[in-house]
């Protein structure tokens, strides 16, 4: 299976536990403007929608009990705000990934809207680290070397299934035409 289609059934599997945060999810999603089909595709890769972080002692902890929620906030980075499956929890994480938007337009402004977001994305998960690599390898460094576009493809389908609107359209057709 390609990476895509694998990305896409991975956001399929985790819907049934995503349809549980779909109120609050857009909720910050509109809050913050952004399309609440990226927010679920974060969730989705960090936590698998809570399925992976929900039995943990106490709940909501991964990466060694480094990062904390759905969105999976690192710790060593940002004070955890809310209960692990809370809204609280989703505007901080939201509002970081919007943080990191904004620095990668301003440091990145010759970069496309798309491989700005892809950029954020990425540095979501790693820092802003990424935007020392060229743009087409900054996913290298990432988790499993993918995240941003792993990230995407999990959006672009909730987007499908899930949520009816945002800007994700443009940016599937361009990774991926």
């Amino acid at each position: 299976m390609s990476r895509v289609p694998a990305s896409q059934k991975m956001a399929k599997d985790d819907l049934g536990n995503m349809e549980t945060y779909k109120t609050i999810i857009e909720n910050v999603a509109k809050r913050h403007d952004v399309d609440p089909a990226l927010i679920a595709g974060i969730i989705s890769r960090e936590s698998e929608a809570g399925h992976s972080i929900k039995n943990t002692d106490p709940p909501g902890w991964g990466d060694n009990y480094n990062a904390f929620g759905l969105m999976q906030v690192d710790k060593r980075w940002h004070k955890p705000r809310g209960a692990w499956d809370s809204e609280t929890h989703l505007d901080q994480g939201t509002g970081i990934l919007v943080d990191l938007i904004k620095h990668v337009q301003k440091e990145r402004p010759n970069w496309s809207t798309n491989w700005q977001l892809k950029g954020a994305i990425a540095a979501y998960n790693k820092g802003y680290k990424v935007l020392d690599h060229p743009v087409h390898n900054m996913d290298q460094i990432t988790t499993g070397g993918d995240y941003s576009s792993d990230v995407v493809a999990r959006a672009q389908w909730y987007k499908e299934n899930l949520f009816k609107a945002g800007i994700l359209e443009n940016i599937v057709s361009f990774f991926w035409p």
